[in-house]
């Protein structure tokens, strides 16, 4: 990243890499900094009156922090992702947990298996409809992601995919 796929992430950072020695097992922390993809409609209504009667709009910002941190385990095959947001803490908890692994019927498959959880407060009556935008967005997102990977495996290893 940044990649011609994904226009919405700008950057990504490595600020933490080790090598369990032992396990072999790659530990990396990253940052990435994503376009804020919330409607413009959405982030003119998320405004917040605070002490003084100052309106502040807490979704009007232009770039998202998020945090990753990831698991490689050669050895085994396998690889774990999680993942939560950095901007916005007082007001929304959104996290993501991803899981490759090698699949039980075929070894050169590959499982992928994804959960995510979102929470928005302090929005008022916007709260469900920011929790169902990003639930949508995230989804649309890990397809998004899932066909980018195969296109890019595919290039490389020139191996059909399973339709």
């Amino acid at each position: 990243y940044p990649n011609p796929m994904d226009k919405n992430v700008l950057s990504v950072k490595i600020t933490e890499e080790k090598r369990d020695e032992s396990t072999g097992v790659i530990y990396r922390k990253r940052i990435a900094i994503c376009q804020n993809v919330v409607p413009e409609i959405l982030r003119k209504k998320s405004t917040l009156v605070i002490l003084c009667w100052k309106k502040v709009s807490i979704l009007k910002v232009p770039n998202i922090q998020l945090e990753e941190e990831s698991w490689l385990n050669p050895r085994e095959r396998n690889m774990a992702i999680r993942s939560h947001c950095l901007t916005w803490t007082q007001y929304a908890s959104m996290k993501e947990e991803s899981v490759f692994r090698e699949s039980m019927e075929n070894p050169n498959w590959t499982e992928f298996i994804q959960r995510g959880r979102i929470s928005i407060t302090g929005a008022g009556f916007l709260n469900c409809i920011l929790e169902t935008f990003a639930s949508t967005f995230l989804r649309q997102g890990a397809q998004k992601g899932i066909r980018i990977m195969e296109m890019l495996l595919k290039e490389q290893c020139g191996a059909p995919l399973a339709e």
